[in-house]
């Protein structure tokens, strides 16, 4: 199970920390990625982590105001976002993949807007 918090209304220039608690599964064999999907528009990827936070990933278009990190002793995969922008609206989805097997959380809504 993964479970995302931290969303909300946040002006734009704000910044917001979203949390994906996980249970069930061994948290440390998964790569943890951040996903996003707007509205009329596809889920895209934002950000992804590997299992010992060796390496992370960035959408351009959050590079440089995103930070992803995970706790593997906590289950617990964060994404700090700062500078927001309208255009960072949309729902975000934690995601847990390894070899062939993800699961997904049913996200946490974001909204930037004066």
């Amino acid at each position: 199970q993964l479970v995302e918090s931290g969303g909300g209304l946040v002006q734009p220039g704000g910044s917001l920390r979203l949390s994906c608690a996980v249970s069930g599964f061994m948290f440390s064999n998964y790569v943890m990625s951040w996903h996003r999907q707007a509205p009329g528009k596809e889920r895209e990827l934002v950000a992804s982590i590997t299992q010992f936070s060796i390496k992370t990933t960035y959408a351009d278009s959050v590079k440089g105001r995103s930070t992803i990190s995970r706790i593997n002793a906590e289950n617990t995969v964060y994404l700090q976002m700062n500078s927001l922008k309208p255009e960072d609206t949309a729902v975000y989805y934690c995601k847990a993949q390894s070899n062939g097997y993800q699961f997904w959380g049913q996200g946490t809504q974001v909204t930037v807007s004066s």
